[in-house]
């Protein structure tokens, strides 16, 4: 089936666009490749709209797959009927397409097969046809008393009846669509205590909303809390408007037998059809809840991933603790260990001073610039001990960040961790990590899990597959827009290069350690596993610092090299080595005019041009830097109406939170932003932003710490 039209509608693109791009996944090419190297075939499109095409057309294929199976099986039942199979094409959803299947769909004992067997269905149809001169029902069920069949009375004949026709009035699809879209429209989400304990659920004890409108942070809350045993949630709406909505699909007044098919359909609305909506629209709730919070959680990753690197500076890593002391790692800028120590800062006066003393030596030992400290346990007593060590510092310029140390423990305890530093323990291997995280936090942050990273919410709710695509797509987009270093590269962040498998990337190392360096992107071939057609995908993404041939360096794919070196003829830059002027020397013979002599099409011709004037650029190094201090604030410190600047660490549905140097971070609430009405703070804010913030209010009691960004709040009165 072709599904173009549906998929250039939803994204906003041409027919033409969205064809080319299906021919291109269907070819077996991978989305970056897509998005940087066939920008003429579909228009340039972004990574972001091909991945959300990608999507969406698995989605669809998969619906016309159920629609096709459901079709065959009712075939096969001998019921599919010229109309059964029309509305089969016109049904949008999975949940249409089953309950147009259920009145055929095999089914366990219920109520109405027991009554079948008891062969009640000649009365049911009777009493279904409500004809006006028709015997009292009474009369009617005294035919089908039998003893040997468990029908004792007529009264027991007619409940058989009815639960057949409650059956019948469950099963047809009309009036499940009918009654959904009345849920929907006029429905309310409740939640109630379930117990009465003190609980983060306590909002959430005596709430209602319609649902239409509530909230995805608030289903996915009222979700767990249900779980957790402190809820009891429920979809409510008018009783009757919805019993007579059943009824509507099958009463006929003026008949004996009306009242028993009225009892029928009340009994299908009560018993059958309304439990059922009302777990198809809760999880279909949560289903978009989840979305939403996965398309949240993805941003905030995307915006981490490409944070700037710290580049060219030597860094300690300290991975805080009580007991068993402050782990320490020097880091060169290359991310080599130079040496490892553990320091004692909350014991003794003593300890403190020879943990001063360590530092001050390592500092000097290898020029450190820079000290990076976790933020997990006793993270606050470090950083107090940091600024006091850099005040004392003299002559040595040393600044130092907090940084997220979330999955860091799950990556020093990973089987990846233990091959990459096997004389480590686990807490010097975190000190490294939290080291190299803010030298360049893509590569570091590639080696974790994206569910560990701690820039989402509910994550562990999630449905875990969607999840793991979700951010499994971020960390490959955002690993092919930087580019991968061929020759210093771990197969951690290999792997996520379009094209390479995780055994392939192996190989490349296990190639790069017993031949040495690569000296060209052309020697990839002889790499075992590495095909033709796995090096078209990665080839453009891999630099190779090493080679001769500058255009090893840069983003041009080596399918372009040729158009390449014919351009620097064409300009007159063929054997120079600077390409200052080039852009200037293209716009003025014509872009179209250009391109056309090299035979390729404007976007290539922009980025080609783009890459030789800035040979091995970092997309990254364009975004403003890290914030790094030098002194620190306690919680103590901080008064109503004072203004910091702060760093955005994570953004969520209800507001950001924000760094503002006193270890705990303050909340942003989203009506707090800005003047303007927002729906997400994700329009405004992304992590890694540097923002100006007045304080609110501070509880020092609970840890938190309200923040505006609209200014220095108005004093009470």
């Amino acid at each position: 089936m072709d599904f173009t039209p549906i998929l250039a509608e939803q994204f906003h693109i041409q027919p033409w666009q969205a064809e080319k791009v299906v021919q291109l996944l269907d070819e077996g090419n991978t989305i970056p490749f897509i998005a940087r190297y066939r920008k003429e075939a579909h228009g340039s499109l972004d990574d972001q709209v091909i991945r959300g095409l990608s999507e969406k057309l698995e989605a669809l294929r998969n619906l016309e797959k159920r629609r096709e199976e459901v079709r065959g099986l009712i075939d096969g039942l001998g019921s599919l009927t010229p109309e059964l199979s029309a509305a089969l094409d016109q049904a949008a959803t999975l949940s249409e397409i089953d309950d147009l299947y259920r009145p055929y769909r095999p089914k366990r004992k219920t109520r109405a097969s027991m009554a079948k067997e008891k062969g009640l269905e000649p009365l049911a149809r009777e009493l279904f046809a409500q004809k006006p001169g028709s015997p009292d029902p009474l009369e009617l069920a005294a035919a089908y008393v039998s003893q040997e069949k468990g029908v004792e009375t007529p009264e027991d004949a007619l409940a058989g009846a009815r639960d057949i026709l409650a059956e019948q009035f469950s099963d047809d699809a009309a009036v499940r669509r009918r009654l959904r879209m009345a849920v929907m429209a006029t429905g309310l989400l409740v939640s109630k205590a379930a117990k009465e304990e003190e609980s983060v659920y306590q909002p959430y004890y005596d709430f209602s909303q319609p649902v239409r409108t509530v909230a995805g942070h608030r289903v996915l809350a009222m979700d767990r809390g249900e779980r957790e045993g402190f809820l009891k949630v429920s979809i409510s709406m008018d009783e009757e408007q919805g019993m007579q909505l059943v009824e509507s699909a099958g009463v006929k007044e003026g008949s004996p037998c009306t009242e028993q098919v009225r009892l029928a359909a009340r009994d299908a609305y009560s018993r059958l059809i309304f439990p059922a909506i009302q777990r198809e629209i809760r999880s279909e709730l949560t289903e978009t809840a989840d979305e939403a919070a996965i398309k949240v959680f993805a941003v905030n990753l995307r915006q981490l991933l490409m944070q700037p690197p710290v580049k060219g500076k030597t860094a300690i890593g300290l991975d805080p603790g009580y007991r068993t002391g402050c782990k320490v790692a020097v880091v060169d800028p290359t991310g080599r260990v130079l040496d490892t120590g553990v320091i004692y800062i909350t014991h003794s006066q003593r300890q403190k001073e020879q943990a001063k003393e360590f530092l001050t030596g390592l500092i000097e030992k290898h020029g450190v610039e820079v000290i990076a400290i976790g933020n997990g346990t006793a993270s606050k007593e470090t950083e107090i001990f940091t600024a006091e060590l850099i005040a004392s510092l003299h002559g040595q310029k040393v600044s130092y960040m907090v940084v997220s140390e979330a999955g860091a423990s799950v990556y020093s305890a990973s089987k990846l961790a233990a091959e990459e530093f096997p004389q480590f323990d686990l807490t010097l291997r975190s000190a490294v990590s939290i080291a190299r995280r803010l030298q360049d936090p893509l590569a570091e942050l590639v080696k974790i899990d994206p569910k560990a990273i701690g820039v989402g919410q509910y994550q562990h709710d999630m449905p875990q597959k969607r999840l793991a695509e979700a951010l499994g797509g971020v960390v490959e987009d955002c690993v092919n827009t930087v580019g991968v270093e061929l020759n210093t590269a771990s197969p951690s962040l290999l792997e996520k290069v379009a094209g390479l498998s995780t055994a392939v990337s192996k190989n490349i190392v296990a190639y790069r350690e017993e031949n040495g360096a690569f000296h060209s992107r052309a020697e990839l071939k002889k790499v075992p596993k590495l095909g033709p057609k796995a090096f078209e995908q990665c080839a453009g993404f891999l630099r190779v610092s090493e080679s001769p041939n500058v255009l090893d360096h840069t983003a041009v794919h080596p399918e372009s090299y040729a158009a390449a070196k014919k351009l620097l003829e064409l300009t007159g830059f063929r054997g120079q080595k600077d390409f200052s002027g080039l852009a200037q020397q293209v716009q003025a013979m014509g872009e179209e005019t250009v391109a056309q002599q090299l035979e390729i099409g404007v976007p290539t011709l922009r980025d080609m041009v783009k890459e030789l004037l800035q040979p091995g650029r970092d997309p990254r190094d364009e975004l403003p830097a890290p914030m790094l201090r030098t002194d620190v604030m306690k919680l103590e410190d901080l008064q109503p109406g004072m203004q910091l600047k702060g760093t955005v660490r994570n953004v969520i549905d209800f507001g950001a939170f924000v760094d503002i140097g006193v270890h705990q971070d303050g909340l942003v609430h989203i009506s707090q932003i800005c003047d303007k009405f927002i729906k997400h703070p994700g329009e405004v804010l992304k992590v890694g932003d540097i923002v100006t913030v007045w304080v609110i209010s501070v509880d020092s009691k609970k840890g938190r710490i309200s923040l505006t960004m609209k200014g220095a709040p108005k004093p009470e009165k």
